[in-house]
């Protein structure tokens, strides 16, 4: 969604736009993230409530889950500031 943004961006406008856009596609791939982790740990919060005896098994997929999601939005994070700044 973020690149097709971008070519339309470049395509009608021009370039100082498309940057623009690129940078708020990573601020908002930044906030996504933020939601999506605060989501696993309130789950898993509301697991561990439910059966405290899988406490440590939760807790193991919550962080490998929270971890992948942060991976994702760390790249996005990324990529959004390099073509926003190139």
């Amino acid at each position: 969604m973020l690149t097709v943004m971008i070519v339309i961006l470049q395509a009608t406008v021009g370039v100082g736009i498309a940057k623009a856009g690129a940078v708020i596609g990573a601020g908002m791939a930044a906030m996504g993230a933020g939601m999506g982790i605060g989501r696993i740990g309130a789950s898993a919060l509301e697991s561990i409530a439910r059966q405290p005896e899988l406490k440590g098994d939760i807790i193991g997929n919550m962080i490998l889950a929270a971890a992948l999601v942060e991976g994702v939005a760390l790249a996005a994070l990324a990529l959004g500031f390099i073509v926003g700044l190139g």
